[in-house]
């Protein structure tokens, strides 16, 4: 036992060499793995402990959810609360007050998990000792000894989350003998409703030295990119901190939204940097990576990897997919899998080199090109020419959707917001010197300002003092960055984000967006940003006159070319993906070349469905587009599940009817539906066949069919079955 102990622990301490309850076990008051289970529980209670209580759900079914100053003053209350009720530090005192607590919390935790080693032993180590000899008090009598020894109802709360986080585990690396960071698979079922409506099926809490994250996923098969959250300084790391797991929630249910076109549900990952630790994104990422996949993966190797505790008793497989800060460590962690003999190495990630079968985003701008389906259908339906529209563009010529953005557009661009600063031009940005930084992925930093009128101005975030063409000056770069979009003097009728914070516009700050006269500064809005605005924003703007199309149907072209890569990655064995998918220096696939022009064109006839239906339903019954958005994703995803259930799959000839227009025709030619039935999983092939027919449907018929259009919508393809 003592040899296990000594290596369990050392590996504990290797994941977390310092945490504030260090000086404990250094007095052996606890020991390494009550002192390091404090200390997770310390995390988990900052991110979980209920502090808006009863009042606040009382107050949230009072009022008016489509009144959006009723939902201003939650959302501040929300916000109040939760800020100012309980600090990290008020927490940590707290936990420090009462070692003997967390002392007998860790007992009930470990007989859950803890799985005993070989029987062969010197002395037991500390923990060890504590954990044969302490009393093991039931849950309802651990309870009762958290009430009678704190003093009051904070204290008590904050001790109760960690007894909701002891019975919510239900697998963890902990007591793994080699680890990097420390993963839980919790189940998230203690989550309030009233704050998180949409059950989440699956959610993981990963802890390292450098880092903490989440994985949450809406469907036992999701896809969504894993994310970087960067701190510039210890404030902005308080705030990430206070909104990560909200943050991470409210990307994965836009990612749910975002998929209805596409067999997986969504999903979404996030890794906040500590403070002092913004350099490490990468060593982050690696941890974060294996950590999860210690429990996806059976352990075999006893020392190493030992199987663990399981309470969820069936196979997991997760997909990650770039998002911002991770875009260049997709292979690393494909073939990581593969060298832990993941069997889902292939399709664990996406947005991998092209040498691994991958298809870049950013090189073939994918994204974007759903994105600009938009913005040229607005064009489209009010008669208006595309190069003499004025536009405004935050995300900048350095990243995927910005550089893509100026690449594929024609319009006269006026201001582009990036991470080095503001660059802005009434009369039109040079697009020749817009090009060249787009093409070599440079911020505007890198513009030549020789090129810009004599009312262009570039102002980058760490100059101070700078005087404008106008006269003004601005005193603070960074903060004149960071609330552009917001400034009166842009003057264009387009703003498209491709890229900035989430919730960059809110209800508390939407009326700047608003001219004197109560109009719209900018007349049509298409948000390749996930989250620039909160919904609350886009409403009001809405009513104000603008037209707003949401991220969830604006920015989906990724996530289809990751779903379609992954398909070629099931639909091909091993040597025929070498051949048809992996490029290499000198040789790019004939099969390649034309399957990413297909997915090309996959994303652009996805988009432009979307946007005539949401148009439409608009037209017919005013309802805004940033609500009808939602509506067509709840009502595809709902009947997605509901035809899977139904016996339209059980009628072959109509299944292989539709298949065949589902799959993409690259993949029919090269392999052949048959094969492609056998090779793909069934219940992909299912959700490949519900998603499909119920997309197709809702672009149709809209969210309020007849009760008729479903037969006269699938009698073509019983008619085709039957011939």
């Amino acid at each position: 036992h003592s040899i296990h102990q000594i290596i369990k622990e050392a590996s504990l301490i290797y994941c977390l060499p310092t945490t504030p309850l260090q000086s404990f076990f250094q007095t052996n008051k606890l020991s390494v793995q009550e002192s390091i289970y404090g200390y997770i529980g310390w995390i988990f209670a900052q991110h979980f402990l209920n502090r808006l209580g009863s009042e606040y759900t009382s107050l949230v079914n009072i009022l008016d959810s489509s009144n959006s100053n009723h939902q201003d003053v939650l959302s501040k209350m929300k916000k109040r609360l939760r800020t100012d009720t309980f600090t990290r530090d008020y927490i940590l005192e707290i936990i420090k007050t009462y070692p003997e607590l967390v002392k007998l919390l860790y007992i009930n935790f470990a007989m859950i998990h803890y799985v005993n080693p070989a029987v062969n032993s010197l002395t037991p180590t500390l923990s060890y000792q504590r954990l044969r000899t302490d009393t093991v008090l039931t849950d309802e009598e651990l309870y009762e000894k958290i009430r009678r020894t704190t003093s009051n109802s904070h204290e008590l709360m904050v001790f109760e989350s960690f007894l909701i986080f002891n019975k919510h585990v239900l697998k963890t690396n902990f007591y793994q003998p080699t680890k990097v960071a420390l993963s839980f698979r919790m189940d998230p079922s203690f989550l309030p409703e009233i704050e998180y409506p949409t059950k989440l099926f699956g959610m993981f809490l990963v802890i390292g030295s450098e880092f903490r994250g989440f994985h949450l996923r809406f469907r036992d098969v999701a896809r969504g990119g894993i994310r970087i959250i960067r701190s510039r300084n210890r404030e902005a790391y308080s705030i990430n901190l206070r909104s990560l797991f909200d943050e991470n929630y409210a990307l994965a249910a836009t990612q749910q939204r975002k998929n209805k076109d596409i067999p997986e549900g969504g999903s979404k990952g996030t890794i906040l940097l500590d403070v002092n630790q913004q350099d490490k994104a990468l060593v982050a990422f690696e941890k974060y990576v294996d950590a999860v996949l210690d429990l996806l993966i059976l352990g075999e190797t006893p020392g190493i990897k030992e199987r663990i505790v399981d309470l969820y008793k069936k196979p997991e497989i997760l997909f990650f997919g770039p998002d911002e800060g991770t875009a260049d460590y997709m292979d690393w962690a494909s073939a990581h899998a593969r060298e832990r003999g993941a069997s889902f190495w292939k399709a664990f990630t996406t947005g991998k080199s092209q040498s691994l079968g991958g298809i870049p985003h950013d090189t073939y701008g994918m994204t974007t090109r759903s994105v600009h389906q938009y913005v040229l259908g607005i064009y489209r339906k009010l008669g208006l020419k595309e190069e003499n529209v004025a536009k405004l563009q935050t995300g900048g010529p350095d990243g995927d959707l910005g550089s893509n953005e100026i690449k594929i557009s024609k319009d006269k661009t006026c201001g582009i917001v990036d991470g080095s600063g503001v660059l802005y031009d009434s009369e039109g940005i040079d697009r020749s010197e817009l090009a060249r930084l787009a093409e070599n992925r440079l911020m505007i930093s890198n513009f030549d300002i020789s090129k810009l009128s004599p009312k262009g101005f570039r102002v980058l975030v760490d100059e101070v003092n700078v005087k404008l063409p106008s006269g003004e000056i601005i005193d603070d770069g960074l903060s004149f960055r960071n609330n552009f979009h917001l400034n009166p003097m842009v003057k264009t009728e387009v703003f498209v984000p491709c890229g900035g914070r989430p919730e960059s516009v809110d209800l508390q700050n939407v009326g700047r967006l608003l001219d004197a006269d109560n109009h719209p500064r900018f007349k049509y809005i298409v948000e390749g940003a996930n989250l620039f605005f909160t919904q609350e924003a886009r409403l009001r703007l809405e009513r104000a006159g603008a037209v707003v199309f949401k991220d969830a149907s604006a920015n989906k072209g990724g996530v289809t070319s990751s779903s379609l890569e992954v398909l070629a990655a099931l639909s091909f064995n091993d040597e025929e993906f070498a051949e048809h998918m992996q490029v290499t220096a000198d040789h790019i696939p004939a099969f390649y070349q034309e399957y990413v022009k297909e997915v090309q064109t996959i994303i652009e006839r996805n988009a432009h469905l979307e946007f005539e239906a949401l148009w439409r339903e608009h037209q017919r019954t005013k309802t805004p587009r940033s609500i009808l958005s939602d509506d067509l994703s709840l009502a595809i995803v709902k009947l997605n599940e509901n035809l899977q259930q139904t016996s339209l799959w059980d009628n072959l000839a109509l299944r292989k009817v539709v298949l065949e227009e589902a799959f993409p025709n690259m993949l029919l030619k090269q392999v052949g539906l048959e094969t492609l039935m056998q090779r793909v999983p069934e219940n992909y092939v299912r959700a490949i066949f519900g998603s499909y027919l119920a997309s197709r449907f809702v672009y149709k018929y809209g969210t309020e069919p007849s009760q008729f259009a479903f037969f006269e919508f699938i009698s073509p393809y019983s008619l085709k079955a039957q011939q």
